[in-house]
């Protein structure tokens, strides 16, 4: 047994490496000139400086500033919009019984396997016409919409594993649908909300498609749109590519280490009952 042991470890460990080897690759490249990664990031000499994070930050044409600004002004929404109107909609699909809940139930479990490709046309020319096109309005809209299925699905499974018996001593005390969720429901789902939040946060924030398709000013460009531009014509700066690779993921990647415990327990939250 201490022998399988072993092999188990060993066997994990490998694979953590291997892993990980291309994030260390990405970390030492941001880190050193673009002379000394010629040859590959793990070649000596080592000469590191914060000069490539400094140029991505305020590349003359495609600063990644700017573009950090408008993915939170886009995330954070695209984030709170859909998940307000989910958590209703979820509650409604949970505990009310009204004719169609069955087929809308379908619907929106069919709207999951839709894929973005098939919405590109008919996305642009709708943001067109409501006059929401190149604006970043009309961007958090366009991911709310698409992140509203999944996360009713999520909510509502919560949702039904919370005891219909708090609900019920609600109503006796007088209170209607709309107090019974907002001050019963809503607190008892926040563990769940917390979930949600942090994966349409990273899905929205690592989002390049619908972008691509409803932003074209260049000082409304979120940071995935920006990190293409900062190649040059003639010649990759890899030091510059990996370092604004680097200031993109920092972002969810904070979101993620102060939410963990949150995200956790609203995965598992319907597990115990």
């Amino acid at each position: 047994m201490r022998k399988r042991n072993i092999l188990a470890k060993s066997i994990a460990i490998a694979v953590a490496v291997i892993w990980a080897l291309p994030f260390i690759g990405i970390v030492m490249t941001a880190l050193r000139p673009s002379r000394e990664v010629l040859y590959g990031w793990w070649y000596p000499p080592f000469h590191f400086s914060i000069r490539n994070f400094v140029n991505a930050w305020t590349h003359p044409t495609a600063a990644l500033g700017i573009g950090l600004r408008n993915s939170l002004q886009v995330a954070i929404g695209a984030t709170v919009l859909p998940t307000f109107v989910a958590s209703l909609m979820a509650y409604g699909l949970g505990r009310l019984r009204f004719p169609g809940r069955g087929p809308l139930l379908m619907l929106i479990g069919l709207l999951l396997a839709l894929p973005q490709q098939m919405i590109a046309w008919p996305l642009f020319r709708e943001m067109h016409a409501l006059g929401l096109l190149n604006s970043l309005a009309g961007l958090v809209l366009a991911h709310s919409a698409w992140g509203l299925p999944w996360i009713v699905f999520f909510l509502r499974g919560y949702i039904e594993t919370l005891p219909v018996e708090l609900e019920e001593a609600a109503r006796i005390d007088g209170a209607g649908r709309w107090k019974t969720f907002m001050y019963v429901i809503f607190p008892l789902m926040l563990p769940a909300l917390a979930s949600v939040m942090v994966l349409q946060f990273t899905w929205v924030w690592n989002d390049f498609f619908l972008a691509l398709i409803l932003i074209f000013d260049p000082n409304k460009m979120v940071l995935t749109q920006r990190i293409p531009l900062l190649r040059g014509q003639y010649h990759v700066d890899w030091g510059l590519l990996s370092a604004g690779a680097l200031i993109t993921m920092l972002v969810p990647l904070l979101v993620f280490v102060f939410l963990q415990r949150y995200f956790v327990r609203g995965l598992i939250g319907g597990a115990v009952k």
